[in-house]
């Protein structure tokens, strides 16, 4: 099977041409793949596929081989492919998720991406929605206990859950430990994607990231995109702030006018690679 190993400030996953390659098992494949011993190595699989209302379709599966929704550093790769190889050489591109068509614009410089700016949607804060169980129509600022300790998080939808949960210290975060425990916690009915953050400034947060399904990752668009505004819903942060993650910077801004929020990140890179999968993870649908 021919894939693509791409990665956007270290949020990495292997990608496949699915307008030449066909992937039956997708879930195994995403298990396999991800392992960092015995695959290739990555946060988990990408399936670039064609599309009839957009100019391509994203697929995502988590390193457990769980489906998610929507992934900000993933769909940045996914432009950068589609226009660098000539699947669709247009500026400004219409990528189908599972959580909707997001349109994404395109700087090229000498005939490669450079730059992408993609619209990530309108930010859901409905509780019930996220979903998040509370009491209130909004999760913000809520109470949780974890671990014996009360924190206390800001629930908003990205197209993917996440809590983000605001530290002095997340430097020194054991977040092998807390990470799961947030994760599965029973408020959280769909698990939930966990970012704790410094607040370095109005402009300037810090972040690291917990993924459900992945466990932490050098970066995450959507976790960004939530800790943007949750950074706004609790009047730590201006419109637009610059994200700092273990793998890099991502700058994000919340059109509060349009109720869109808009992610702009350093090129993605990637190296081109082949590898033969045994036929049980192609095929054996019974373990999908």
């Amino acid at each position: 099977m021919k894939f693509t190993k791409m990665h956007g400030i270290g949020n990495d996953y292997v990608y496949v041409n699915c307008f030449q390659e066909k992937v039956d098992n997708p879930s195994e494949v995403a298990k396999f793949v991800s392992d960092r011993h015995f695959g290739v190595g990555s946060d988990g699989l990408i399936l670039i596929k064609p599309s009839q209302i957009a100019d391509c379709e994203m697929d995502m599966y988590n390193l457990d081989g769980s489906q998610g929704a929507m992934c900000g550093n993933g769909i940045r790769c996914v432009a950068k492919y589609v226009y660098d190889y000539g699947i669709a050489p247009k500026t400004t591109l219409r990528i189908a998720t599972k959580s909707g068509i997001k349109e994404v614009n395109l700087t090229v410089e000498n005939g490669k991406v450079s730059l992408v700016r993609v619209n990530m949607g309108s930010p859901i804060l409905e509780a019930s929605k996220i979903p998040v169980v509370s009491d209130q129509s909004q999760a913000v600022n809520q109470p949780i206990e974890v671990n014996g300790h009360t924190y206390y998080f800001t629930g908003v939808s990205m197209g993917n859950p996440h809590a983000v949960v605001y530290l002095d210290d997340v430097d020194n975060l054991d977040i092998e430990k807390i990470g799961p425990a947030f994760e599965k916690h029973p408020v959280f009915p769909d698990r939930v994607n966990t970012e704790f953050v410094k607040v370095i400034d109005r402009k300037t947060l810090k972040m690291r990231v917990w993924e459900r399904g992945s466990g932490e990752t050098l970066a995450c668009g959507t976790g960004a995109c939530a800790v943007a505004v949750s950074s706004i819903l609790n009047n730590l942060t201006e419109e637009e702030v610059t994200v700092k993650l273990l793998g890099g910077d991502l700058k994000i801004h919340w059109d509060h006018q349009e109720n869109l929020v808009y992610m702009t990140g350093r090129p993605p890179q990637f190296l081109t690679g082949r590898s033969r999968f045994p036929d049980t993870y192609r095929h054996n649908t019974d373990r999908a």
